[in-house]
């Protein structure tokens, strides 16, 4: 056989080889089981906080239908609710969960006399109010419980807030548990079992998630909230305060 002849042969087997192991990691490639990105849940790591708001526009939140509110604005990072007849606030137009979450956010009493955080929230398919400096200006609970307001139910406590100072606020709900931390401090841990969750009838247009203030001008900032995964609500509802 000449020797050209013989060199193509060659290469020709070389060939065939190459693609037939070419094929085998193909059908191998393809046998395999997709490999699927863990959830937080499974890993064992908290899940993400989700922002709610950027500081630069008002984006998914809406002035809320309180009659006679005052202007609402974003500014300096914060969205700024002005002083009104009684009650100025911002709903979110967005879904969010409705039990096994947590909410933190600053705010700060800009001016006047009553609360500059009024924060309602969904607990399941009813609603509560979270009152950060409210009747006349101290008072902090949840509004309302087995339809008793902040200031007579068991979660109502009073504490100064300097106008000018923001104050980190934490919402932690779960379906048998609402507790509240400001300035790192727990104010609020409530077992909602049996209890009656309602709202006033004055926040009906916070509802299903809006913040709104009384007679006051108030500013609030750094909103984010987060899934709590199911170890978490566990260990909450077993008693346990802090994570």
């Amino acid at each position: 056989m000449p020797s050209s002849m013989k060199t193509a042969s060659i290469a020709a087997c070389f060939t065939f080889v190459a693609l037939s192991l070419c094929g085998l990691r193909q059908v191998s490639s393809a046998d395999e089981p997709a490999k699927t990105a863990k959830t937080a849940s499974e890993t064992g790591e908290r899940p993400k906080w989700t922002s709610l708001f950027d500081g630069k526009a008002l984006g998914e939140w809406k002035t809320s239908d309180f009659p006679g509110s005052g202007e609402v604005t974003v500014e300096k990072g914060a969205i700024v609710l002005g002083t009104g007849m009684d009650m100025t606030g911002v709903t979110l137009d967005k879904k969010i969960p409705k039990v096994n979450y947590e909410v933190e956010l600053e705010a700060m009493r800009a001016d006047g006399s009553d609360f500059f955080c009024g924060l309602t929230f969904p607990v399941k398919d009813k609603f509560c109010s979270l009152i950060v400096g409210g009747w006349g200006g101290g008072v902090v609970g949840l509004s309302s419980l087995g339809g008793m307001d902040a200031s007579e139910n068991e979660t109502g406590t009073y504490r100064e807030f300097e106008t000018g100072k923001w104050y980190p606020i934490k919402l932690r709900v779960t379906d048998q548990r609402i507790t509240t931390w400001i300035d790192g401090k727990e104010v609020i841990d409530a077992d909602i079992r049996d209890r009656g969750l309602s709202t006033r009838l004055e926040v009906e247009w916070s509802k299903p998630f809006g913040i709104a203030t009384w007679q006051t001008k108030g500013a609030i900032r750094k909103i984010r909230i987060r899934e709590l995964p199911p170890a978490e609500v566990k260990t909450v509802n077993d008693g346990l305060k802090d994570l």
